[in-house]
C-alpha cells in the first residue's frame, strides 16, 4: 500500500504503470450454523465471492460452540483464496461458527502477520476479529495500549480494535457490550465481524462507510460485506446492518440489534466508490443495486457530455455497465472492444521497464474488428494517475479507431482518502492542479469528460454519501498524523 500525505508530511511512493487503477479494499464473512454443521467450506466460497475486494491475503477462523471456549482453528496466508486453501486445510477446520477475511492493505504492511482474521486468547476465552476499513485514530489508540503493556503482533489497525474489545470484555457482561464500548473509542470506517465462543457479533461504523449485510440459509445465519457472497452460498438476503448498529446472533437463532451508536441520517457517509467501482455489480448495498447505479452513471454522462460517435465501449469490468447506460441514453450502439485475460491475478509478474510488453497489454487486448475506422467512446470508472488510460487510448488507436473520446463515470480525484480506499496523495493524482483539457492532452484522447458532482447522489438515491476524494470535504476531520503503513514488496 501507499502512504497518504497530511500537512507538513512528505509523500513516500513508488509506482509502476499498473498502479494507475484503484486497489480494492477488504471483505469480511461470518457464519453461525445453529444445526452444528462445519462452516469452513461455506466461508471459503463466501470469500471466493468477495475476492474482488482483496487479493493480498486471506484467512478463516472457526470454533465449536459446544466445545472449549479456547478451541479455535485457523488458517491464513498470502495469496488468493484458492491458493491459500486446499481441500485438506479446509477439512482440518472444524466448527459451527466462523469468520473469514480477504485483504488488500490500506494500513499496515502486506505480510502474513497482518493477514486476518485475528484471533486473541484472553481471560474470557478467545476472540476472533475480521475488519474492513480504516481507523483515523489508530496510532493514538495503539500508543495508549502500548503504554498499558500491550504487545502487538501486527502493524494493522484491526489489532487495535481487537485489543480494545478484549479489554472491554473483561469488565462487561457480554461481548456485544464490549464491542459497543470499543466503538465509542474508535474513529473512522469499519465493517466488523467478531466471533466469540458462543456468539457472532457484527458492527458497522456510525457513518456507514463500509457495507455489511445479513443473510440466512436453512438454520444458519450469515454476515458479509456484500450480498453477492450470500447468494454464492445459497443464503437469502435479510437486510443490511445499519450505520452504527451492532447485531448479535445467538445460539437460539435470535438476531439482537443495538443501535446506540447511530447518528443522524444526514451525517451518514457511505463510500460512493462502492457503487462506482469496488462492489460486484450483482450486489445490493443499502437497498441500491450496484449494476443499476453504474448504468445510471453512464446515462448521466451521455446526457451531460454527449459526443458524436459510432460505438460505445466499456473498460472491463466496472466500465461496462456505465457504457451500457451511455449507449442506452445516447442511442449510439454498444460494442465489445476489449478482451480481458481472466488468468492475470495477484501473482502476475509485471514486465520489466526494459520490456516492450505493457502490463495493461497483457491484461487487455483490443478487438480490431470492433473499432477499426470507427469513432469510439470509451467509458472507464476513474482516472487516477492517467498512465493506464493513456495506454488504453493508444491501444484503440493502434487497432484503427479514428477517434477516441473518453468518458469517466466518476468526478476527478483531487484528494486522498482516509477511510480505507487506496487513493494516493494529491500530488500523485493527474487531476490535481490540471484542467480537463490538459488531462485530455496527456492521455491523448480526442475529448474527455467526467461525471458531474451533482450526479453522485443520484447514483445512490436516498443515501448520504462520502465524496471527500473529489471535494476534500470529509465527514469527519482527517488525522493529524500519517495513518498509513509502508508498503513492503
Amino acid at each position: 500500500m501507499r502512504n497518504f500525505m497530511v500537512k507538513g508530511q512528505k509523500q513516500k511512493y513508488n509506482h509502476s504503470e499498473d498502479d494507475s487503477k484503484l486497489k480494492e479494499e477488504c471483505g469480511v464473512f461470518g457464519i453461525y450454523d445453529l444445526d452444528g454443521q462445519d462452516v469452513a467450506s461455506s466461508i471459503y466460497y463466501g470469500l471466493f465471492a468477495l475476492q474482488h475486494r482483496g487479493q493480498e491475503s486471506c484467512g478463516i477462523a472457526v470454533s465449536d460452540t459446544k466445545g472449549s471456549k479456547r478451541n479455535v482453528s485457523a488458517h491464513k496466508g498470502m495469496g488468493l483464496v484458492n491458493e491459500v486453501f486446499t481441500e485438506d486445510s479446509l477439512e482440518a477446520l472444524h466448527g459451527d461458527i466462523g469468520i473469514g477475511h480477504v485483504r488488500y492493505s490500506t494500513a499496515g504492511a502486506s505480510s502474513r502477520e497482518n493477514a486476518q482474521p485475528l484471533v486473541l486468547n484472553y481471560i474470557k476465552g478467545t476472540l476472533g476479529v475480521a475488519h474492513n476499513g480504516n481507523l483515523i485514530n489508530a496510532n493514538e489508540l495503539r500508543r495508549e495500549l502500548e503504554y498499558g503493556g500491550a504487545i502487538f503482533q501486527t502493524t494493522i489497525d484491526s489489532e487495535v480494535i481487537a485489543y480494545h474489545i478484549a479489554r472491554e470484555r473483561v469488565h462487561t457482561k457480554s461481548v456485544e457490550e464490549a464491542v459497543a464500548n470499543a466503538m465509542s473509542k474508535i474513529q473512522g470506517s469499519y465493517a466488523l465481524i467478531v466471533m466469540s465462543p458462543r456468539k457472532l457479533v457484527a458492527a458497522r461504523d456510525p457513518y456507514g462507510f463500509k457495507p455489511l449485510c445479513i443473510g440466512k440459509r436453512d438454520n444458519a445465519y450469515i454476515v458479509a460485506s456484500e450480498s453477492c457472497a450470500l447468494h454464492t452460498v445459497g443464503a437469502e438476503y435479510i437486510r443490511d446492518v445499519q450505520p452504527g448498529e451492532i447485531i448479535t446472533i445467538t445460539g437460539d437463532g435470535e438476531i439482537v440489534s443495538d443501535q446506540r451508536m447511530c447518528i443522524e441520517q444526514k451525517k451518514q457517509a457511505r463510500c460512493i466508490f462502492e457503487y462506482i467501482y469496488f462492489a460486484r455489480p450483482d450486489s445490493n448495498l443499502d437497498g441500491v443495486n450496484v449494476y443499476s447505479s453504474r448504468v445510471r452513471a453512464g446515462c448521466f454522462l451521455a446526457a451531460d457530455s454527449p459526443v458524436s460517435a459510432d460505438v460505445v465501449v466499456g473498460v472491463p469490468e466496472s466500465g461496462i455497465a456505465a457504457a451500457l447506460g451511455y449507449a442506452r441514453e445516447s442511442g449510439i450502439p454498444y460494442g465489445i472492444a476489449f478482451v480481458k485475460n481472466s488468468y492475470v491475478g495477484r501473482t502476475f509478474i509485471k514486465p520489466k521497464q526494459s520490456s516492450r510488453e505493457s502490463s495493461v497489454q497483457v491484461k487487455l487486448s483490443v478487438l480490431k474488428e470492433a473499432v477499426a475506422g470507427k469513432r469510439v467512446i470509451m467509458i472507464d470508472d476513474s482516472i487516477v494517475r492517467g498512465t493506464t488510460s493513456k495506454r488504453i487510448v493508444r491501444m484503440l488507436r493502434e487497432a484503427g479507431a479514428s477517434e477516441v473520446h473518453m468518458r469517466v463515470s466518476s468526478p476527478p480525484f483531487l484528494w486522498p482518502c482516509y477511510f480505507g480506499t487506496d487513493i494516493p496523495a494529491s500530488d500523485q493524482l493527474i487531476a490535481y492542479n490540471r484542467s480537463v483539457e490538459e488531462i485530455c492532452q496527456m492521455i491523448e484522447a480526442d475529448s474527455l469528460a467526467y461525471l458531474k458532482m451533482d450526479r453522485l447522489s443520484q447514483m445512490a438515491p436516498g443515501l448520504s454519501i462520502c465524496n471527500g476524494c473529489f471535494t476534500g470535504e470529509y465527514p469527519m476531520d482527517p488525522p493529524s498524523e500519517d495513518i498509513r503503513g509502508e508498503y513492503e514488496k
